[in-house]
Order: structure tokens, then sequence, then C-alpha cells
């Protein structure tokens, strides 16, 4: 379907004022450090909704109001998921090329779908999820953790980040998406190529579609107990389009959020002794880290995107029909109308906004939460004297407006206790990285 062009034109002041100066939302100095004090900064001087560049010419609002967001989230008649409806994309003023449109261009997907065809998508969705076996997936993660120890636990040190968190998701992801190990290797390999924004970025989105294609002609023909086969057989009746689009939005939101989860939550518990004191002493438990994660270090900053359906008033600005509003998810988190007054969340708290609000709210967080838990209670109990091999003052986050995550996690531990079973296939796994080595490793 075509939707009616909205009117043109994206920054026209309101009567009598003038339009705000636009921040980039991009650049080398942006990073995880800084970005909560850039957050602050553009609260001051333009209140809730802040307007921003996402990349040269590219004007858009960055929704930092706790109250705001939820609005934003919630009110579709207002503000749209589909990127047909941004003004800059309708004039030609965004390049195909652009950086941005592997994160904003449309596809057949409930992340870009409003009202009943989202409805209809998410449900075939959320069905999906909620016929994983939670026992089952427990024992999964916990297996492969146990293995992604051992690979390392001879040496008595590692980089928890590549090592570790980076790999434990993308295992356990593409297994439930139906994958042999090895094809859901090469699939691991093919997305990191596409979202590297690099010269194979198509090439690799190419094999990402054959390798999903391939996957759904095999599930057509024999269903088995996975994610692929639950989409494709819901009474919604997604085309095989549809059902390769939502399996894309799926892996690649719900991996590198949980990468950054795990990293995160680990960081806490090596890097905070009262913390790790009242895990320990059972005063607080592992999901009140992970909930001090989501408050104070989201894993996605900020996610793109709604569009206006109209022209409207909002956190104190003029909003143009078309115009594109970014989820501030880590500056709501930041709002100092929902936060205590010294600014640490209460434990327990799970008002934030880490997972979205309203319609859209991610479907996979309870997975992501099981996910995350077990991953870091594994490596507790498996490496019970772990610890920090840098200061703490040498970790530093990957340089990204959107995604909170670190860079590198390097740690050191003596008496590594393992199962026999992860630590016989341990070479096995080892051999099996270096045919498919994750991206960033040496081939």
């Amino acid at each position: 379907m075509t939707l009616p062009p909205p009117p043109t034109g994206t920054s026209r002041p309101p009567a009598g004022g003038r339009c705000p100066v636009a921040t980039p939302l991009y650049g080398p100095d942006l990073d995880g450090d800084t970005m909560p004090a850039f957050y602050e900064k553009l609260r001051r001087e333009h209140g809730p909704v802040a307007p921003v560049t996402i990349a040269p010419g590219m004007q858009a609002w960055l929704v930092l109001g706790h109250r705001e967001l939820l609005r934003l989230t919630r009110e579709e008649q207002d503000f749209s998921h589909d990127p047909r409806r941004w003004t800059l994309l309708r004039e030609g003023r965004v390049p195909l090329d652009s950086p941005i449109m592997p994160m904003v261009g449309w596809r057949p997907a409930l992340l870009f779908t409003d009202g009943q065809q989202h409805r209809r998508m998410r449900s075939a969705v959320s069905h999906a999820l909620a016929c994983i076996n939670g026992h089952e997936l427990r024992r999964s993660v916990r297996a492969t953790a146990e293995r992604l120890i051992a690979s390392f636990a001879d040496r008595h040190e590692a980089d928890l980040v590549p090592h570790y968190a980076r790999k434990l998701p993308l295992q356990v992801i593409t297994g439930l998406l139906g994958l042999d190990e090895r094809t859901g290797q090469q699939l691991v390999q093919a997305i990191a190529g596409m979202v590297a924004a690099n010269a194979d970025s198509v090439n690799a989105a190419q094999r990402m579609n054959t390798i999903l294609q391939g996957l759904i002609e095999e599930k057509r023909r024999r269903p088995g107990n996975d994610v692929t086969s639950s989409l494709l057989h819901h009474p919604a009746r997604l085309t095989d389009e549809e059902v390769l689009h939502n399996l894309v939005v799926m892996f690649v939101a719900g991996n590198q959020t949980t990468v950054n989860w795990i990293a995160t939550t680990l960081r806490i518990l090596l890097c905070d002794p009262a913390f790790r004191s009242s895990l320990t002493g059972g005063h607080l438990s592992v999901d009140d880290a992970l909930d001090l994660v989501l408050w104070r270090y989201p894993p996605t900053q900020n996610f793109p995107a709604r569009y206006a359906t109209r022209d409207l008033e909002f956190g104190g600005q003029h909003i143009r029909t078309g115009d594109m509003l970014l989820l501030g998810l880590a500056g709501a988190n930041q709002d100092p109308e929902v936060l205590p007054p010294d600014g640490v969340p209460v434990t327990g708290n799970r008002s934030h906004l880490a997972f979205g609000a309203g319609p859209h709210t991610c479907p996979a967080q309870d997975p992501a939460r099981l996910i995350t838990r077990t991953a870091v209670d594994t490596i507790r109990h498996r490496l019970p004297d772990l610890e920090l091999a840098v200061p703490e003052s040498d970790l530093g986050w990957i340089k990204s407006p959107w995604s909170k995550g670190l860079a590198a996690l390097p740690v050191r531990f003596t008496e590594p206790q393992l199962p026999q079973a992860a630590t016989s296939h341990a070479a096995e796994q080892q051999a099996f990285s270096q045919t498919f080595p994750q991206s960033g490793e040496p081939r």
C-alpha cells in the first residue's frame, strides 16, 4: 500500500519562534562514557525533546523525557512506525547507501508496521517466543556457557566480551531458530558483515538472505520444535518474506542487546564490591544486577524510530508531519522526574524503558532475561575467584550512539570448577571456532 504523501518540510519553527539548533548524534567523541553528560546537556538546552542530526543534513528529534517517551510509544495515531512516512526519505534526501538505512529502511516486519498489520505479526512472534521451553532454554544456556568457559579455562585469563558474552547468545539464538551449529555460525558471519557498513555489506546481506531462505524452505517441508517453524505455521499466515524479515529483526535486535546485557552485568559484579558482597550474601539477586544495568546502562541507548502523522506540539517542540523521532531510552532512564534524588534507581524497580513501551514493547524480554541471568550465574559459579585483570578506568565502551556495550572485559582466575562433559567438549569447540571464527577474530 502506498501512503499518502505528508506535507514537506521538517524544520519550520513555531510562529514567533526560531528553529532550534540540532546537535549531531554521531561522531568519534560520542561513546559510552560521554553519552550520559551529552543527554543531560540536551535536556538542559531543549527540554525532554531535543533536535539532533543522525547524519550530515538529516535532522531528527531525540525524545529524552520519560513521560514523553511513554506517549511516543503508546500513541500510534500520532507516531507511526512506518519509515515510508519520513519526509526526508520521501523527498529523496537520504542516500540509498547511507549508514542509517539498514536501521530505518522499511521491511515487512513487526518493527515497521502499525495497527492490525503489527498485531498480526506480533501474534505470531509472541506465540513463537512463548513456545520456548524455559527449562530447556536454561539447560541449553548453561551447557553452552560451560563449554565456552572450558575453552579458555586452561589459560586462567580471558576477555569476556569476545570469548563469552559475544559467543553465547549467538549459539543459543541460532539453535532457537532451528539452525544447526555450522549454518548458525555462517549466519553470524553474514549478519556481522551486513551491519559493518563496508564494501562487503551488500554481499553479506545476500548471504544472510540465502541462509534464511534455505532455513524457511526446510522448515516448510519438515517443521521442527523451533521459532522458525512456529512462525511459518501460525494462524496469522505470515508469508515467507515476512518470516524472513521478522527472523532478521529478532536475531539482530536480540543478539547484540543480550551481548551488552551480559557483559555489563559482569562488569558491575566485578567492579562493585558492595554489590558483589550483597549478592554473595543473598541480600540481592542476579536479577537485581540485571535491572541495575537496564537502568544505568541500557544495552540499546537510542532506538529508531517513529514518524509524526500530523503537526503537533510535543515536549515543548513544534513537530511537523513526517518528522523522525528517536527513542532516547538511556536519556529517558536518566530523567530527573522518575529517578530518586541521588540518581540511583531503587533496587527491583522495573519502570525503566530499556525494552521500550506500548504495543511495540520488546516481545523477547523474558527469554533474553533468562539467557542473561543464566550466563551470569553460570560464570559466577564456575569461576568463583574471577577478577578484573585491568583497572576499571581502562575499560571502554564501543563508540556508538545506538548501542551501549563494552569493548573489552579482561579477567583472570585461578580455580575453574567445570563438569567433565564441558571440559571434554572444549577441544572440539575450539577446532570448530577456528573453522568459523567470530566477527573480529583472526581466521
